[in-house]
C-alpha cells in the first residue's frame, strides 16, 4: 500500500523523539508539502498528528470519535467506523469494521485510510500497534473535560480541512455549557448516583466528564472520591450513601429497566421522592457536543428532584 507523505511525517515524529536520526532523511522533501498545506495538532495523548495535506479517507474507532468528526464537519470524508456510531444519521451507512474492542484489520487496511481515529483505552492495544507499525496517522481522542470536547472540534477540523465548521461547533459548545453552568451556579445541592452499567453495578468518580456534567447541574456525585474512573460497587454501597437521586442510561436509548430494579429498595430516598431519572446514553455517555443536550436533561431532572422536597 502507498504510502503518503502525511504517514511518513508521522511516523518520523515519534522516530525522532526516540533518536532514530534516520527519519530526518525521510523529511527533507517535506518542505514543499508544508508550504502546500501541512497542518499539525496535538491528540489527546499529548502526541504531535502531521498531514501533508487534509484527510480524505478517514476512519473512527469509537462511537463518540465518528459523531465528533462529523460535528467538526469531516463526515462526507468518512470511509468507515465501529458499531453502534449512529448519530449523525448519515454515520449510521457508513461500513462498519466490527467493534471498538476487535477491529476487522483486514478490512480497515483495504480501505487505505489516511487518518484513523483511536480511542486509547477503548482499542486494543496490539492492534493500535498495528495500525503504528503501518505507518497509518492515528488521531487519539478521549476528551475528558468540557473544553476537550471544544478544542477536539477545532483539532479534528483542523486535520479535515474544515476548520470554519469546526470553529463554530466548538463555540456553540462552550457558549452552551456557559449557559447551564450560570443557570445552576446557586441551585441547592443533589446527592446524586449515577449508573453507567447494571451487570457489575458501575458508576464514575471525579475525573469521569459525566462527573462533569452532575455538577454542571448543581448534583453531588456520592461517589465521586473512589479511586477507580469507572468504578464497580454493590448495592450495599448505594444503599449506604442514600442518594437523594438516580441517574441512569440503559441497554438503548428508550430502555430504562436499570431503574426500575431500584424500586426494590424502598428505603432509599430516591425511590421513595420517585427520583429515577433516565437518560439517553448516547447523549451522556459520549465526550461529543450533544453532552450539551444530555446535560439539560439531566439539570431539568434535578430541578424536578428539588421540588420534591
Amino acid at each position: 500500500m502507498a504510502r503518503t507523505a502525511g504517514f511518513i511525517r508521522t511516523r518520523c515524529v515519534n522516530a525522532l523523539r526516540a533518536g532514530a536520526l534516520a527519519c530526518v532523511l525521510l523529511m527533507l522533501p517535506l518542505g514543499v508539502a508544508a508550504e502546500q498545506g501541512e497542518r499539525c495538532v496535538v491528540d489527546d495523548a499529548a502526541r504531535e498528528v502531521c498531514l501533508a495535506a487534509p484527510a480524505q479517507r478517514i476512519i473512527a474507532l469509537s462511537p463518540g470519535a465518528t459523531e465528533l468528526m462529523y460535528a467538526a464537519g469531516g463526515g462526507e470524508r468518512m470511509v468507515a467506523a465501529v458499531n453502534y456510531s449512529d448519530y449523525p444519521p448519515d454515520a449510521a451507512t457508513l461500513p462498519q469494521l466490527g467493534s471498538n474492542r476487535r477491529v476487522d484489520m483486514e478490512a480497515l487496511l483495504a480501505l487505505e485510510p489516511d487518518l484513523v481515529l483511536v480511542w486509547p483505552t477503548g482499542n486494543p492495544p496490539e492492534q493500535v500497534a498495528l495500525l503504528e507499525r503501518f505507518g497509518i496517522p492515528l488521531y487519539f481522542t478521549e476528551p475528558v473535560s468540557f473544553e476537550d470536547v471544544a478544542t477536539s472540534l477545532e483539532r479534528l477540523a483542523r486535520l479535515a480541512g474544515t476548520e470554519d465548521i469546526g470553529a463554530s461547533a466548538a463555540q456553540a459548545f462552550r457558549d452552551g455549557i456557559d449557559a447551564l453552568r450560570q443557570r445552576y451556579a446557586e441551585a441547592a445541592p443533589v446527592p446524586v448516583f449515577y449508573q453507567v452499567w447494571d451487570e457489575p453495578i458501575m458508576t464514575v468518580n471525579q475525573t469521569h466528564l459525566i462527573h462533569q456534567v452532575i455538577a454542571l447541574c448543581g448534583g453531588e456525585n456520592v461517589f465521586a472520591t473512589l479511586p477507580r474512573r469507572v468504578p464497580r460497587i454493590g448495592v450495599e454501597s448505594v444503599l449506604v450513601r442514600n442518594p437523594e437521586a438516580i441517574v441512569a442510561g440503559g441497554m438503548g436509548e428508550e430502555n430504562t429497566d436499570w431503574l426500575t430494579d431500584w424500586r426494590r429498595y424502598p428505603s432509599l430516598t430516591a425511590v421513595q421522592r420517585d427520583n429515577l431519572f433516565f437518560v439517553p446514553p448516547s447523549r451522556i455517555q459520549r465526550p461529543t457536543p450533544r453532552l450539551l443536550q444530555g446535560g439539560e436533561i439531566l439539570c431539568e431532572h434535578l430541578e424536578t428532584a428539588r421540588a420534591r422536597r
